[in-house]
């Protein structure tokens, strides 16, 4: 085996769509480098590029602690301004095996022993580092790359090791354990330092601890693991986001549904479920010689209810909506807060539509992602296109290829006619058809994943699903499963970072704390208070048992819209003192002025 070949011309010249991952995956490598600089015995693993940065695994000899983070990183940045080089080259499986073993490094051999006699896979590509000058590598990994011409590309002061944690060679707790160290990494300090204030600020708007303090939601033992329990704060919310999307699917024409939360073996049987998602839903309950399942998912129930009785065309698009309750099964390490649970309730709904409707309903469904994000104030957003793969029919797959192929057309063309943007991804797909899921951006920059919209031209068929054409032929629908607001947890879960607790006043669970300077002004205020209720408004008195500045503290812990605060001068004026939470201001109103102004923004769900 050749271990040091000539030197050849850099392999590929990386694209500007490229760049940051190269830097980011050439970092992995500085990393690995440093870790082996100081335990010459460690075990490399893998080192893949994350969202924000990179992290690598390893086997070492003592247990890491967070002061060894910033001595790895003054090694990475010596790395870094020698402006070290990277040389890729091949080797076939034996020699490569064996190259490994003589280095010690049994993860590695691991991984290329896979290769072996896979069909058409003779060699594997190793990656070396070079100091300018110098005619031996410092470091050689296997890898595919890409990775940068030079580490002169990168800025020194751009990344940052952040954290340790433990894993599992490849994810499998009967393999070894190893340490996973994580690196943030952009193209510029000043992007570093940009994402590290995000943070900072994501963490005083994490929704567990918002949830806590504003009492929304809360897990117990006795409950389970990812079942939330909505507490009044939260139910109002759920009820008023549940309100929304009654108004805007009336507007659209649908018609809603119930379903119950069980169901046969056969119905998801015949959906198809079963063999794609059985992993992810709860084992079944016997009963009179019956298998049940909790439901998963609302789709299979949706299509029961179209199918009870003949349909003709002139019925389509028929559209049916509902707020269905769900229960899959997440591995206990997937759980998280409110954004991945075992309860969710989803804003399901399906549309049956003729080939000729489908462009028309899958673009108002769009038209409808975009209302919603008007409404929460979601500036950015993007929506993919998840096409499925060859490798895949039969298998995660319909084995449908013409159809695939056509449907993937017809939803790209959708997409192309919308203003929505949207790249392409593919192997993504639901098992029936193509799928639109859409990724939303809170207004401090992080990113989520909200819902879905997929096109379904199998499963209608298993169900025997038809319309009578106008032609007096018998007809198998397209069927549009969509669900803009996504689940009650997902969303709610996002809203609370997004506002970072403080609601809008339409939709925060307390609309305003009438809030009496003494005993003497209390008459006063349960009559404003009395008036507030009248209308509609969530309202709450805070009577003078406490201090009064106890009693705005509390109003701000709570983050009220608005407190109206009330002493002789109010009092004798038929006025109140307002407080807006939002911009911090001070403002002495009228009561029936200030409440005709409320009721508007309420109404017309205000930022």
């Amino acid at each position: 085996m050749r271990l040091y070949p000539t030197l050849n011309p850099y392999p590929m010249k990386p694209d500007k769509a490229t760049h940051l991952y190269n830097i980011r995956h050439s970092l992995a490598h500085m990393l690995a480098e440093a870790v082996l600089d100081m335990f010459p015995d460690a075990k490399l693993g893998t080192g893949p590029v994350t969202e924000n940065g990179f992290y690598y695994d390893f086997h070492l000899p003592r247990t890491l602690i967070p002061e060894d983070l910033p001595l790895l990183e003054k090694r990475m940045r010596k790395y870094v301004n020698q402006g070290q080089t990277f040389l890729r080259r091949e080797e076939p499986i034996p020699e490569s095996i064996a190259f490994l073993k003589k280095i010690k490094q049994p993860f590695k051999v691991e991984l290329v022993e896979k290769f072996v006699g896979q069909q058409g896979v003779k060699t594997v590509s190793f990656y070396e580092n070079f100091v300018p000058q110098q005619e031996k590598p410092v470091f050689v990994d296997l890898c595919e790359g890409g990775h940068v011409e030079t580490m002169k590309e990168v800025d020194a002061r751009s990344f940052k090791l952040t954290h340790i944690s433990s894993a599992y060679w490849q994810a499998d707790e009967n393999n070894a354990s190893m340490q996973r160290i994580y690196g943030l990494s952009f193209e510029t300090a000043k992007e570093l330092e940009d994402y590290e204030k995000m943070m900072e600020e994501a963490k005083k708007r994490d929704h567990r601890k918002l949830g806590q303090e504003l009492e929304l939601f809360a897990f117990h033992d006795l409950v389970g693991a990812g079942l939330p329990l909505w507490m009044p704060n939260g139910s109002i919310l759920i009820e008023e986001i549940e309100k929304l999307a009654k108004e805007r699917e009336e507007a659209g024409g649908y018609s809603r549904v119930k379903t119950p939360h069980i169901a046969k073996e056969q119905l998801y049987l015949t959906s198809g479920h079963l063999p794609y998602y059985a992993g992810s839903m709860y084992p079944p309950m016997e009963m009179d010689n019956e298998k049940y399942y909790l439901k998963a998912m609302n789709c299979p129930h949706h299509h029961i209810i179209y199918g009870v009785r003949p349909r003709s065309y002139k019925e389509l698009p028929l559209r049916l909506a509902e707020y269905g309750n769900c229960y899959r099964y997440e591995d206990s390490g997937a759980l998280f807060g409110l954004m991945r649970v075992r309860s969710l309730n989803m804003n399901d709904a399906h549309i049956y539509c003729t080939p000729e409707q489908f462009s028309e309903e899958f673009l108002a469904v769009i038209d409808m992602y975009k209302y919603y994000f008007n409404v929460f104030g979601i500036k950015k957003y993007q929506m993919r296109l998840s096409l499925h793969s060859k490798e895949g029919l039969g298998k995660k797959y319909v084995d449908e290829p013409e159809l695939w192929i056509q449907t993937e057309k017809q939803v790209r063309e959708c997409m192309e006619k919308s203003d929505v943007p949207f790249v392409e991804v593919e192997d993504e797909a639901a098992f029936y058809g193509p799928k639109i899921d859409v990724q939303i951006w809170s207004v401090i920059g992080r990113e989520f994943t909200l819902a879905t919209n997929q096109l379904d031209f199998s499963v209608p068929k298993k169900f025997n699903l038809t319309y009578i054409d106008s032609d007096g032929q018998e007809k198998t629908p397209l069927c549009i499963h969509r669900a803009p607001l996504s689940t009650h947890e997902r969303l709610i879960g996002f809203l609370i970072e997004h506002f970072g607790g403080a609601f809008p006043a339409w939709l925060a669970p307390s609309q305003v704390h009438v809030i009496p300077i003494a005993e003497a002004h209390l008459d006063y205020a349960k009559e404003v208070f009395q008036k507030l209720k009248e209308k509609g408004i969530r309202v709450q008195l805070a009577e003078p048992d406490d201090s009064l500045g106890k009693r705005i503290r509390n109003a701000e812990k709570l983050k009220i819209p608005y407190m109206l605060i009330m002493g002789d001068q109010e009092k004798e004026a038929g006025s109140v003192n307002v407080r807006d939470h939002k911009t911090g201001k001070q403002k002495v109103q009228k009561i029936d002025a200030f409440v005709k102004k409320l009721v508007k923004e309420i109404k017309e769900r205000k930022l």
